[in-house]
């Protein structure tokens, strides 16, 4: 299993919103395992614990379970050693299609909340992370360093923001940071294709984090999540 941070993981088993139960619970899980928060194989908590976790009834929990399984994102397997199995899917098809569903206009309004949630998430973590909550930070970026695999850095690329955000210790940051990963996260990559690992930038994001420049932190993360929006509109223009 990914060797992630207990902050980060905790952020995918938080209690859901209020609305929507058995949607929300369906987006939280699919999110965690499309990003890698939830690693392939792994062995989900039981029903009642899962279900306490995210505040929802187990009937509810049971119904999500049900769509997941639908999905092919989850295996529920009976008898002694049984229980729900995460199953994490094949990459999505075409990412560079979906650009077409965005104009350059949304793409720059996605980029400005974007931008404002990264740069809090950065500051806060600079004001508040002790030198142990550096350390994830630091083996993600080694893990990217060590990436042989496309999809693999993508995922790691997603999870080093996520633990970031995490690393604030703000619950609603983190859950935003991970939504926005999942829906946004395949986009933004597509303006990090030609790198081979960890940027200068995540480097520095870490360093400034490391050292309490929080307006340094901040600065950088805003810097990355609107450089690589514009790359997005560029390719966007491009595209007929």
């Amino acid at each position: 299993m990914a060797d992630i941070s207990g902050d980060a993981r905790l952020a995918a088993f938080a209690p859901v919103d209020s609305t929507a139960r058995v949607d929300a619970v369906v987006r939280r899980l699919t999110d965690a395992i499309t990003l890698g928060l939830l690693a392939d194989g792994e062995q989900l908590p039981s029903e009642a614990g899962l279900a306490a976790r995210l505040g929802v009834s187990t009937v509810t929990l049971r119904e999500a379970l049900m769509a997941l399984r639908q999905q092919g994102m989850v295996e529920t397997r009976r008898g002694r050693g049984g229980g729900s199995f995460v199953r994490v899917p094949p990459e999505a098809p075409e990412v560079a299609g979906r650009l077409r569903a965005f104009t350059v206009e949304e793409l720059r309004d996605l980029g400005d909340h974007y931008a404002a949630i990264a740069g809090a998430a950065a500051r806060l973590a600079a004001q508040r992370a002790l030198p142990e909550d550096v350390v994830p930070l630091r083996r993600t970026l080694q893990e990217m360093a060590d990436a042989r695999d496309g999809a693999q850095l993508r995922r790691l690329h997603g999870r080093f923001h996520i633990e970031v955000a995490a690393v604030s210790q703000s619950a609603r940051l983190t859950q935003e940071e991970i939504r926005l990963q999942a829906d946004i996260g395949p986009l933004l990559w597509l303006a990090h294709l030609e790198e081979d690992g960890p940027s200068a930038r995540h480097h520095a994001i870490a360093e400034a984090i490391h050292r309490g420049d929080d307006d340094h932190a901040r600065s950088l993360a805003e810097r990355h999540v609107l450089e690589a929006v514009e790359h997005l509109i560029e390719l966007r223009l491009r595209q007929p």
